[in-house]
């Protein structure tokens, strides 16, 4: 399979071109589009959070220990003491970074229910509804964050499969097949509750229309032509010079 850098530069790169590309068609703003690459590049890490020594899943945990830890404090900092305070910032870290981590790694296997294309559909469709319910995102915005989440994940699954081939003995490595997969058998009560968490989120997130008019107004593709090539930038600057 495809290592840590191999991932987080898979993510980078193409997250960052379609970014490129939808800020140039005025699709994304500057901000949008800073977000939506650095959203791709999380979801080129997101699939292997299943393996217990991978660097993204010990990665995410310490960074959602210290937001639980920095919640707990911010909720009680007025009722509680200086050293109360420290034990509750410790304790708050230590459940999450090792008790909630040690429990996560018994319960998933390494190329299992995780790093599969539903899962990954319902973690991008979660991001769509929390960013529009409750960050008050636009909801065109809110299904470019989701979209970028979801492609990022793609390319890791992608990258995972390319790697499952051996080019130089003509054959299929034994992980081919267990990256991008939409379903397995002896997963199908887990499969069959993926794809009903999918449904309801499709039937909760925010209106998708605005997104693909937006996406496919003939204006949008318009702009990015005219902005293609050097050339066309520059007879541009020289016309507005003169």
């Amino acid at each position: 399979m495809a290592n840590f850098k191999t991932h987080l530069s898979g993510g980078f790169v193409v997250s960052g071109i379609l970014g490129i590309v939808g800020y140039k068609a005025g699709l994304l703003g500057g901000h949008e589009f800073l977000i939506c690459v650095a959203l791709g590049t999380i979801g080129g890490l997101l699939p292997d959070i299943d393996s217990d020594n991978s660097t993204p899943i010990k990665l995410g945990f310490d960074v959602a220990s210290l937001m639980v830890a920095f919640s707990l404090v911010m909720h009680w900092r007025s009722e509680l003491s200086l050293l109360s305070l420290i034990a509750l910032w410790l304790a708050g870290y230590g459940f999450m970074r090792y008790g909630i981590f040690y429990l996560f790694t018994k319960i998933t296997v390494h190329r299992g229910i995780i790093h599969s294309i539903p899962y990954m559909a319902v973690l991008a469709l979660g991001l769509v509804s929390l960013n529009y319910y409750f960050m008050d995102t636009p909801a065109t915005t809110s299904w470019f964050y989701g979209l970028f989440l979801f492609i990022g994940a793609m390319v890791h699954l992608g990258l995972d499969e390319a790697y499952s081939v051996d080019l130089l003995n003509h054959r299929m490595k034994r992980s081919s097949g267990t990256a991008m997969k939409l379903y397995r058998d002896r997963e199908r009560y887990w499969y069959v509750l993926l794809y009903a968490l999918i449904a309801m989120a499709i039937f909760i997130a925010p209106p998708f229309a605005p997104f693909w008019n937006k996406l496919t107004d003939p204006i949008t593709w318009l702009i990015l032509k005219d902005g293609l090539l050097p050339s066309q930038i520059f007879a541009s600057l020289t016309s507005t010079l003169n």
